[in-house]
C-alpha cells in the first residue's frame, strides 16, 4: 500500500515521540558509566575552646574618674618689711616644719627705729608725770583759793595730752617691734617648698613678689567630677557616712592609696553635666604630689548576688551584645546579653545568663550557632567542663578520625 507524502508527514513526530523516552535512559546510562560516584562531603570538625562558668557573687557599685591633685593648703611667703635678704635657712625642695626659719633680713635698721622708739617713750613718759603732778599741784591751790581756774584748766589738759601721746609711744613701739620681726621669716605650715625666687643680698619690698611658696602636702586633697546620675547614689551614702575613695598613679606598680570623699560641690556644671568633688588623703610616703593626674576609683555601695562573667567572654557588635553558651550535647548557643559595668577582669551581666551555666571564654572566632566543641582547658576539673564534654573527649581518643588514622593532616576549620 503506498502513502502519501502527507500521511508520512503526520507519522514521523510520532515515532520521535516513541524515541525520545528510550534515546535519553541510553544518554544516562552512557554518562553514569563514564563517571565515578562522589563521595558526601565530611562534617565539621570540633572547634577548639576554653570554658568558664558563669559566677553569682557580691560585686561592688564603683565609679571611675580621672583626679587631679592639690595641695592642701599652700601659701606664698612674701616680705613684710623692705630691706635686704641676709640669709636664706633651707634649700629649695626642703620639707619645711611650723615655725621653722626660712629667711632673715637685715635687721639693723629696725633695731635702730626700735630703740628711737623706746627713747620718745621714755621722754614723753618723763613729760607726762610732770604734767600730772603740776595738774595736781593747782588743783590743791585753787581749792584754797590762791590760783584762777584757768590755770587749773590749762595744767589738767597738758596732763591729759601727755597721756595721749604716751599712748602713741607706746603704740610706735609695738610697731617696731613687730616690724624687727618680721625681718625673721617663719614657715606658717609644715610643708614642702619650691624655688627661692630671691638669693641673700637681694633687696625685697613689702608685699611684693612671692620668695618661696611652699605646698601642705600631707594630707593633700584630690579633685575629680562625676556625670550626673551619679548624684542620688552619692547623695544618699555621703548622708549616712563617708565614702571610700582609692587612687593609683598611671605606671606606678605601688599599692593603692585610700582615702575619703570629703567635699561635694553644690551645684552640677550645666556645660558638661558633671559634679565636682574632693577626696582627702593620708600621704605619709609623698607619693601624691600637687599637680599630678592620678586614676580615682570611688565606692558607692555593693551589690550582693550579682552575674559575673570573664570579661573576655562577651562579643560586642553593632547589633548588640553575646556569648557563646555550652550546651550538653557539647554544641554552642549563641545568647544575647545585658552587659553592666566591668571591674579588672569580670563583667556584671544584668540580663541573659544564669548562674552555673559554660560559656566560652577563649576561641569564640571559630564559633558559629549549633557548632560542636572540644574543651581545652589546661588542668580543668569536672565543674568545668559541661555534661558530655568528657565522653567527648573519650570517645575522640577510642576512635580517632579516619584522616588522623590515615596519616594525612587536619582539614582546616572553616571560618
Amino acid at each position: 500500500m503506498t502513502r502519501s507524502p502527507r500521511n508520512l508527514q503526520e507519522e514521523r513526530p510520532r515515532a520521535w515521540r516513541r524515541l525520545a523516552p528510550v534515546a535519553l535512559a541510553a544518554l544516562s546510562a552512557l554518562a553514569w558509566g563514564c563517571t565515578k560516584p562522589q563521595a558526601a562531603p565530611p562534617g565539621r570538625p570540633p572547634a577548639s575552646v576554653i570554658v568558664g562558668k558563669v559566677t553569682q557573687k557580691t560585686m561592688p557599685v564603683e565609679v571611675v574618674a580621672v583626679g587631679n591633685v592639690e595641695a592642701i593648703s599652700t601659701v606664698s611667703i612674701r616680705a613684710q618689711v623692705a630691706g635686704e635678704v641676709r640669709e636664706v635657712h633651707f634649700k629649695e625642695g626642703d620639707f619645711v616644719a611650723k615655725g621653722q626659719p626660712l629667711l632673715t633680713i637685715d635687721p639693723r635698721p629696725y633695731e635702730a627705729a626700735l630703740a628711737q622708739a623706746k627713747a620718745a617713750l621714755a621722754r614723753d613718759k618723763a613729760t607726762g608725770v610732770y604734767n600730772r603732778q603740776q595738774a595736781e599741784r593747782y588743783k590743791t591751790l585753787f581749792e584754797q583759793g590762791v590760783v584762777p581756774a584757768q590755770q587749773v584748766d590749762s595744767f589738767a589738759s597738758a596732763a591729759d595730752a601727755s597721756d595721749a601721746v604716751l599712748n602713741a609711744d607706746e603704740a610706735a613701739v609695738k610697731t617696731a617691734e613687730l616690724n624687727l620681726e618680721y625681718c625673721r621669716i617663719n614657715s606658717p605650715i609644715d610643708g614642702r617648698t619650691g624655688t627661692i625666687m630671691v638669693k641673700p643680698g637681694n633687696l625685697v619690698k613689702v608685699a611684693d613678689v612671692p620668695i618661696v611658696v611652699i605646698n601642705q602636702v600631707n594630707p593633700i586633697y584630690v579633685n575629680f567630677t562625676v556625670p550626673q546620675q551619679y548624684w542620688p547614689d552619692i547623695k544618699e551614702h555621703v548622708d549616712r557616712g563617708a565614702l571610700h575613695v582609692n587612687a593609683t598613679i598611671p605606671q606606678d606598680a605601688g599599692q593603692l592609696m585610700q582615702g575619703t570623699l570629703t567635699f561635694v560641690d553644690n551645684v552640677v556644671d550645666p556645660t558638661t553635666g558633671t559634679i565636682h568633688l574632693r577626696a582627702t588623703f593620708q600621704n605619709p610616703q609623698n607619693r601624691l604630689w600637687p599637680g599630678l593626674y592620678v586614676n580615682v576609683l570611688l565606692t558607692l555601695s555593693e551589690q550582693p548576688n550579682a552575674t559575673v562573667v570573664p570579661a573576655h567572654s562577651i562579643i560586642t557588635t553593632q547589633a548588640g551584645s553575646y556569648v557563646y553558651v555550652v550546651r550538653s550535647n557539647d554544641t554552642v548557643e549563641q545568647r544575647t546579653v545585658v552587659p553592666g559595668r566591668t571591674i579588672d577582669d569580670d563583667t556584671v551581666v544584668d540580663k541573659g545568663l544564669k548562674p552555673g551555666e559554660t560559656i566560652v571564654t577563649d576561641g569564640q572566632v571559630n564559633l558559629i550557632p549549633g557548632a560542636k566543641v572540644a574543651i581545652r582547658n589546661e588542668a580543668a576539673g569536672p565543674a568545668d567542663k559541661p555534661e558530655g564534654a568528657a565522653s567527648q573527649q573519650a570517645e575522640t581518643k577510642e576512635h580517632p578520625s579516619s584522616d588522623a588514622a590515615a596519616g594525612k593532616p587536619d582539614r582546616p576549620t572553616a571560618q
